[in-house]
């Protein structure tokens, strides 16, 4: 079994979330696209988890690093293992730490891609603390929109939390339709992602 075989596995046993593979599969082409394109490409990504989606990216191209925040010391030790097992330690750094308070050591640090998929509730407040660290023509990409199918029928749900947990996402949709300083197309592949693209004004 490959190492890959071997996250996902351990992914469903476990029951952590992981990117989906038709969301993977859309990301992907988005890097191999910039990968051609550029001499570098730098990922940002919220919300490591065990390091699936970190180490996908990492793998579309060599000349792709991937800088990664997970707040969860567990799931973080098991991505820094899944990262060296992999042999991609060397393009993926991973910090053990809370995005929305974490400070990156270069002040200028600059990313081609962030990728938002770590606590739904906060995804307002990732997007306006990360937007400074999106380089020029960058995009950043936020996951599970849908949720489930529970963002469009709130019906599919009678839990009290998921349903909090819902409108929350529900509202991030609304920003990022209502952003004046960013334009964002939503695709409907997986549970929901969105690219938002700065506006050149």
């Amino acid at each position: 079994m490959d190492e890959i075989a071997e996250i996902k596995t351990y992914a469903r046993k476990e029951a952590v979330p992981i990117m989906q593979d038709e969301t993977q599969e859309f990301i992907c082409n988005y890097i191999r696209e910039l990968s051609q394109k550029q001499e570098q490409v730098r990922v940002l990504e919220i919300g490591t988890a065990i390091g699936y989606s970190a180490i996908q990216f990492a793998r579309v191209a060599e000349n792709v690093s991937v800088v990664t925040i997970e707040i969860d010391i567990d799931r973080y030790l098991k991505a820094i293992q899944n990262i060296k097992n992999c042999g991609l330690e060397n393009r993926i750094t991973a910090y053990h730490a809370d995005a929305l308070t974490f400070e990156f050591p270069t002040a200028t640090s600059q990313f081609d891609l962030i990728f938002i998929d770590a606590a739904k509730a906060q995804y307002i407040n990732f997007f306006e603390k990360y937007k400074a660290n999106l380089a020029e023509g960058g995009a950043i990409i936020s996951d599970n929109l849908s949720f489930h199918g529970m963002v469009e029928d709130l019906s599919l749900t009678h839990n009290y939390s998921t349903k909090k947990l819902v409108k929350k996402i529900r509202k991030y949709v609304l920003f990022l339709r209502e952003n004046q300083e960013f334009q964002t197309e939503f695709f409907e592949c997986g549970d929901g992602i969105s690219v938002s693209k700065r506006l050149n004004r």
